[in-house]
């Protein structure tokens, strides 16, 4: 499962990337064209930022990255608390 995220994360920022510098650099689009360009774009974007955050936390449950050292809510609070903040 972890491949298949991979690939379209991959998939998606090239997307990204293609469809947004056709959508940018174009002079010759008539505006549906450039719309679909920058539509799909735009769709690569969120399809790829979605795909690296499931891979981050596919990582992190498998050890394969650090755990983040985020606080809990608990934990922050009592920080705070003593931190005279």
């Amino acid at each position: 499962m972890k491949k298949l995220i991979a690939i379209v994360n991959v998939v998606a920022w090239s997307g990204f990337w293609a469809f947004g510098y056709l959508a940018l650099t174009a002079e010759r689009l008539s505006r549906g064209q450039l719309t679909v360009a920058a539509v799909l774009a735009f769709a690569g974007f969120i399809t790829g930022i979605f795909a690296y955050l499931k891979l981050v936390r596919a990582a992190e449950a498998s050890g394969y990255a650090r755990k983040s050292t985020q606080l809990d809510a608990a934990e922050r609070n009592r920080a705070q608390s003593q931190g005279g903040l």
